[in-house]
């Protein structure tokens, strides 16, 4: 599978404790885009966040150490992404959907994707 060197990097925020149809909600959107045939997501947890609601979530306060910040990388070709997207709109209740313009280098086994410009 190639990626152009041109590319987005789709960027989802979530909370762990979020789910879709019975499972993680983080689970659920890296299974869809593998389905989708998306070049990789990459499922990053972290230790200390907050959001909207500026409720503060933590490892460091037991109490509030259920809801970790989850965040999702996904990085492909802009029309494969762009097609991705109702398909996450419709599987998350809240949460943070960026897109950003990416150059990618490398992708696989150590073969350069494209040459450079």
């Amino acid at each position: 599978m190639q990626i152009p060197r041109d590319a987005l990097l789709l960027r989802v925020f979530i909370g762990e404790s979020d789910r879709h149809d019975g499972s993680p909600l983080y689970e659920a959107i890296v299974l869809k885009a593998r389905e989708s045939h998306l070049a990789g997501a990459t499922v990053l947890r972290a230790p200390m966040g907050y959001g909207r609601s500026s409720r503060l979530h933590t490892t460091k306060i037991l109490r509030l150490s259920e809801d970790l910040p989850i965040v999702i990388e996904i990085v492909d070709s802009k029309e494969k992404i762009e097609a991705f997207l109702p398909v996450l709109d419709a599987m998350m209740g809240s949460g943070l959907v960026t897109l950003e313009k990416v150059q990618v280098l490398r992708y696989g086994d150590g073969e350069a994707t494209a040459s450079p410009s």
